[in-house]
């Protein structure tokens, strides 16, 4: 999974899996990223990436598919396939193949992890603005979320994350904490000591935590990953894992429930019936992923930090008003349009996509898709997601056509 060195004296470019696509190309895809809008939208929304599979994962799944081998999912090798990546990026040593479970994707796995450490109407703590489902999922489970809203620094804020689990405390016998790590949609990428303080406000409070880490694998340059399961105190905690996000794979459902040594009799309480879910294609998929996709996986976040740094320069140019927090981590970039113009948002908060805010905007007057903020949670308003896992073509053509929009918008808005 290491990078490999040149075979001569002069260095040859890597391939950057961004590269490799022509808008033609795209728009052939049936996925929800290309199958949504009109054929005029640059779609820079969804948590899909404009990338070919890559090789390992490819070849795995046409022999899979020649053999006729499409048949019930049977994990073998899937968890020791996780922990060998786990060990050689992050140093995640003592990962332990038998604390786990497969279940169909991660979400799915939050829900039924939260059904069997918590009860219905105990509270679930989350860090907002972050990923729309987990306040969508958490409901549909008949549990209520709470908000602790993210410092003006975009990180933990520990005083708001202690009040949170306070009244968490107070109004639940069993609450639980959903930490997203990286953060979604922020790109912040949790430092150990970050994760340390979390451990012991969850220890003070009793608050059992559960982990998001399917971004972890797209730690950009600058930035390290810390598994939280990793950091001392987290013994009783969950993180849940896939290779959706860091091979493309979210239609090929197969995630990891991962249990801390002390929660792995709460996760072999696990309904037996979950385990039907996951794909046969999803596990080989995954499971070749992280056996053989380290080296894509290079290359691409070799493109991802060339593609960061060309927004970054993109966003002077064309939105010079547009707040932006450079991400530490993901492919995703949280831009604060709160100056370019008002746009109502929906007053129930209804967490639509697109469909309200400065996003909007960008969808009527530059066709450009974004994720609106205001489905984040508190704190989302007025901003945007982007994903930048698109072409620099693209992505060029998408920052320029959203600031003649933004333009616009400042010319016909009255004073």
């Amino acid at each position: 999974m290491s990078r490999s060195a040149p075979t001569d004296d002069h260095p040859v470019a890597a391939p950057n899996p961004l590269t490799q696509l022509t808008l033609d190309q795209l728009r052939r895809r049936t996925s929800v990223k290309w199958g949504r809008y009109a054929p005029d939208v640059l779609p820079l929304w969804v948590a899909e990436m404009d990338v070919p599979l890559a090789p390992a994962v490819a070849d795995a799944l046409h022999r899979t598919i020649a053999l006729g081998d499409t048949g019930y999912a049977h994990p073998t090798g899937y968890a020791e396939a996780f922990g060998a990546f786990a060990a050689e990026r992050w140093g995640w040593t003592d990962f332990s193949p038998g604390r786990t479970a497969v279940v169909p994707d991660v979400m799915q796995g939050i829900v039924e992890v939260l059904r069997l450490v918590t009860d219905p109407g105990d509270a679930v703590v989350v860090c907002s603005p972050v990923y729309p489902p987990f306040y969508a999922f958490t409901r549909h489970a008949g549990r209520q979320v709470i908000e602790a809203p993210l410092g003006a620094d975009l990180r933990i804020d520990p005083a708001a994350l202690d009040e949170a689990f306070r009244r968490a405390r107070a109004r639940s016998k069993r609450p639980a904490f959903l930490l997203c790590n990286p953060h979604n949609p922020t790109g912040v990428v949790h430092r150990r000591a970050e994760l340390e303080a979390v451990a012991e406000l969850a220890s003070r409070y009793g608050v059992r935590v559960i982990s998001d880490e399917i971004h972890a694998p797209l730690a950009l340059p600058g930035a390290d990953v810390t598994p939280y399961l990793t950091v001392t105190g987290t013994q009783d905690a969950f993180a849940m894992t896939s290779g959706s996000k860091a091979w493309n794979l979210a239609g090929l459902k197969a995630a990891l429930a991962v249990a801390g040594s002390l929660a792995a009799a709460d996760l072999a309480r696990m309904p037996e019936e979950v385990s039907h879910g996951p794909s046969h294609l999803g596990v080989v998929a995954q499971t070749a992923a992280l056996r053989a996709g380290g080296e894509w996986l290079d290359h691409l976040l070799d493109g991802l930090h060339a593609n960061r740094t060309r927004l970054e320069a993109l966003l002077a140019e064309h939105l010079p008003t547009v707040g932006y927090h450079r991400p530490e981590g993901t492919y995703l970039a949280w831009l604060d349009c709160r100056r370019i113009g008002p746009r109502p948002e929906p007053s129930d908060g209804a967490p639509s996509e697109v469909s309200a805010g400065p996003a909007q905007l960008f969808l009527e007057r530059a066709r450009v898709a974004l994720s609106s903020g205001h489905a984040f949670g508190t704190g989302g308003a007025g901003w945007v997601r982007l994903n930048f896992a698109t072409s620099p073509t693209i992505l060029t053509d998408a920052v320029a056509r959203m600031g003649r929009a933004a333009r616009e918008a400042r010319t016909t808005t009255p004073d």
